[in-house]
């Protein structure tokens, strides 16, 4: 037993491309935010290096080429090279210019600076421990990871000559102020993807459930479909896939009520066929006296009934198994022996002046070749129908012709002729369909029931491109054609 609870929970179309959206939009912002940031960091290194590199390649050239301004000749003193150098530099808000000079005496180095405040927790001209650290590396440049904040620095030694101390140049560089900023432009950037998000989210709701519109109103109509009532259709608006998709339920639901119709007709007619033989049977039967001459007519007439009735269900059958795929199985069939045969069948149907049309090939290239691809049972059987409706339709001595040809555009047909009284305008329109005779039939009735033009036009749409058509030749009479356009073999 199916429960409540058993039933998975659902979720809508409409859910599912919001959640979609909504994923792919965060991933997408998320890495925006995250590349916007990264760049920025690695501009931030890239301008720290940058500075470094310039600071100390102005003060190696200043040593090397500078003058005191106060004697006019190169400086002797690392003292006074450092404080004149220092004098005449101005550095960016997170950058440091220390001068040191080694002491006599075993005191440490004395320091020289700007004399300028730097917007960090602990500058490196406060620190001793880092300062002391930054001169005692062997290496040019390098970094300081403190508590107080990361120090980029580069440095260069003076060595000078004459007994003078030796001094050093120091470039130190605090990249927190930088980073802050690069993560305050990452934090907007993620203030501006949540807001998107729930702009796209209010948006993709929105959009989402006018392009689903058409679907579910799809689903409400199918619900309300039933077999009684195939009359619902959707509103096609627009050109894009949900109009086509809507187009193409609508063409279904035409072709299903045309179908139900055929079917509640076919039956109220197939009903009615089978109706009047029941009602004969039953009448003689309950009037069948003991006179054996009665009870012999009475069986005669009974079993031509039953007869009749097993030609319609037999009819009904067929015209059943033409709805099939392997109704028609084509095969090659010499299109001239085919005509032959069922000439020689039809001529056995009534005394009439049988005549066969031999075939004719208008085909230039090909004269000999009449070489087709069609079904020879079935198309057999259609012909015989069409004689048997000709012989049904003329007196006795009437002229029928039977004959085919293949006519230049390789299209095949196989007619049947008479010279009947023809067929009226106004029946020439029904009388291919199921148990419709026509309202001014041409000759006798007959013992049909009105199916045998339905098979022939069953066997010949059918075959690919085939069709049956009635046509009406001045001199009279009617002409049935079977039209096969794809029936001669390449």
């Amino acid at each position: 037993m199916t429960t409540a609870d058993s039933v998975p929970h659902r979720i809508s179309a409409r859910v599912r491309i919001l959640l979609w959206l909504l994923v792919v939009m965060a991933v997408a912002l998320a890495a925006v935010a995250a590349t916007t940031r990264s760049i920025l960091l690695r501009d931030v290194d890239h301008r720290v290096e940058r500075l470094l590199a310039q600071e100390t390649g102005e003060f190696t050239a200043f040593f090397e080429r500078g003058v005191d301004p106060s004697t006019g000749t190169r400086f002797r003193d690392p003292e006074r090279l450092l404080r004149v150098f220092l004098e005449r530099q101005y550095a960016d808000p997170g950058e440091e210019l220390i001068g040191l000079v080694g002491r006599t005496g075993g005191r440490g180095p004395a320091q020289l600076t700007q004399g300028r405040e730097i917007p960090v927790r602990l500058p490196l001209h406060r620190d001793a421990d880092a300062r002391a650290a930054v001169l005692a590396s062997p290496h040019r440049s390098g970094t300081l990871d403190r508590p107080e904040g990361e120090i980029r620095w580069a440095k260069v030694r003076v060595v000078p000559g004459g007994g003078a101390p030796e001094a050093a140049f120091v470039v130190a560089f605090h990249p927190e102020r930088e980073r802050e900023e690069a993560d305050t432009v990452f934090q907007i950037l993620l203030a501006i993807s949540a807001v998107a998000l729930l702009l796209t989210c209010g948006i993709g709701w929105a959009v989402a459930g006018r392009i689903l519109a058409p679907v579910r109103l799809v689903t409400t109509t199918a619900a309300q479909l039933t077999e009684q009532d195939l009359t619902r259709r959707i509103p096609v608006r627009g050109h894009d896939d949900i109009a086509a998709l809507a187009g193409t339920f609508n063409a279904m639901l035409d072709r299903l009520e045309r179908a139900f119709a055929a079917q509640r007709q076919f039956v109220d007619d197939a009903g009615h066929e089978l109706r009047t033989p029941i009602t004969i049977v039953r009448g003689h039967l309950e009037l069948m006296g003991d006179d054996p001459a009665e009870r012999e007519e009475t069986v005669r007439l009974v079993t031509d009934e039953l007869d009749r009735m097993s030609r319609i269900v037999e009819d009904l059958l067929l015209l059943a198994k033409s709805e099939r795929p392997d109704f028609v199985t084509p095969g090659p069939v010499r299109l001239a022996e085919l005509t032959a045969d069922v000439y020689v069948k039809a001529r056995t149907l009534g005394e009439r002046d049988w005549v066969l049309d031999g075939h004719t090939d208008l085909r230039p290239d090909r004269p000999d070749d009449d070489l087709v691809h069609l079904d020879e049972q079935r198309v057999t059987q259609a012909m015989v129908q069409l004689a048997q409706n000709a012989v049904q339709h003329t007196v006795p001595g009437a002229r029928i012709t039977v004959g085919s040809r293949t006519l230049a555009d390789s299209t095949t047909e196989l007619y049947v002729a008479d010279t009947g009284p023809g067929v009226q305008p106004q029946d020439a329109e029904v009388i291919f369909e199921r148990f419709r005779r026509g309202t001014a039939r041409r000759g006798a009735r007959g013992s049909g029931a009105g199916l045998g033009l339905a098979i022939v036009r069953a066997i010949a749409e059918g075959h690919p491109g085939g069709r049956v058509e009635l046509r009406s030749p001045e001199s009279g009479g009617a002409t049935f054609v079977l039209v096969l356009e794809r029936a001669t073999t390449p």
